[in-house]
């Protein structure tokens, strides 16, 4: 049986900052000795784009044209040339994803993983063997948060701002029933976030003379690549909460409460060749035929039997 190998790190939730020793061992299984030139560990962080076509109105050829961008690159001997014992050898490691007097040219952005940009750090290990052996080597991806000295003191005053929905606030059609009878519905909800909190705040349903279905409030990723000369940007769903279900009591306060997912958000990033930023919408389904016969449509697209209001999330990280 050919020797197996897995790198194991010393936090189970596999997450460091950049100012972090990455610790861990390495460990190799075998049935016999095993004779390597070395074993070295190499970590890459970069940051993946991609250009799509179709509402972005780019060709389907642009695809990949996007070059990706390093953030770190580094490699180090763990152990020099010499033979593996047979039967489970753990190799200890550490190493400095960013030494203290590097020239931090390329910012550190935090783990993402997004529709069209992808944030990865990956630490692979090599035991280097010669041309007449299979190669041994595994790669793990581990996640990186901002450093400490760089986020902001707790708590953050989240800036609340108030909302309103009603017949007149929406720009796209509506049901004749829902544009006859009207409808009215207020609330809170933050712009400026923790990435470590959950949005919360509160929705009052005044007035509605068609009965309502569900009220859901969308979390939206919207990223913009720099490609060539053009920005093209494209809004995607990160996940669907629900706040209510069914024709809810009028004048009865509701609570907003959405847990914010990690890996799928970040904090809000303006860099040069791209951006992730993020949107909030809250969408009024009421009760039609129409919406039985489209069970599953895009909560993005506004529908005669939607009422919907998106604000700006900004999401920052803090201590």
């Amino acid at each position: 049986m050919s020797p197996a190998m897995e790198i194991k790190l010393s936090r189970a939730s596999r997450v460091y900052r950049p100012s972090e020793p990455l610790e861990g061992k390495i460990i190799v299984k075998s049935t016999s000795s095993v004779s390597h030139y070395g074993i070295r560990l190499t970590v890459n962080g970069s940051v993946s784009m991609k250009v799509r076509g179709g509402s972005a109105g780019i060709i389907e050829s642009l695809v990949g044209a996007v070059k990706p961008i390093t953030i770190v690159s580094k490699s180090i001997e763990v152990k020099p040339s010499g033979k593996i014992a047979s039967g489970t050898t753990e190799i200890p490691f550490s190493m400095m994803i960013r030494q203290s007097g590097d020239d931090n040219h390329e910012r550190f952005y935090e783990t993402f993983h997004g529709a069209n940009i992808s944030i990865q750090y990956l630490l692979t290990a090599d035991v280097m063997r010669g041309y007449l052996h299979k190669p041994l080597s595994t790669t793990m991806e581990f996640i990186v948060e901002s450093d400490k000295a760089e986020l902001l003191e707790r708590p953050v005053s989240p800036e609340m701002v108030i909302f309103y929905i009603t017949q007149d606030t929406q720009k796209h059609p509506l049901l004749p029933e829902l544009k006859a009878g009207g409808f009215r519905v207020t609330g809170r909800i933050p712009t400026l976030c923790s990435l470590s909190d959950p949005i919360s705040g509160e929705l009052v349903v005044e007035t509605s003379v068609v009965p309502i279905q569900s009220i859901d409030v969308h979390l939206l990723r919207i990223e913009s690549i720099l490609s060539g000369e053009r920005i093209v940007t494209e809004t995607s769903l990160v996940q669907s909460t629900q706040i209510a279900d069914g024709d809810v009591c009028r004048n009865m306060t509701l609570p907003i409460y959405v847990i914010l997912p990690r890996l799928l958000t970040c904090p809000t990033s303006l860099a040069g060749p791209f951006s992730i930023e993020f949107k909030a919408s809250i969408v009024i389904t009421f009760e039609s035929q129409l919406s039985k016969t489209h069970p599953k449509s895009d909560p993005r697209t506004p529908r005669l039997w939607m009422a919907m209001e998106t604000l700006p999330l900004e999401l920052i990280r803090t201590r």
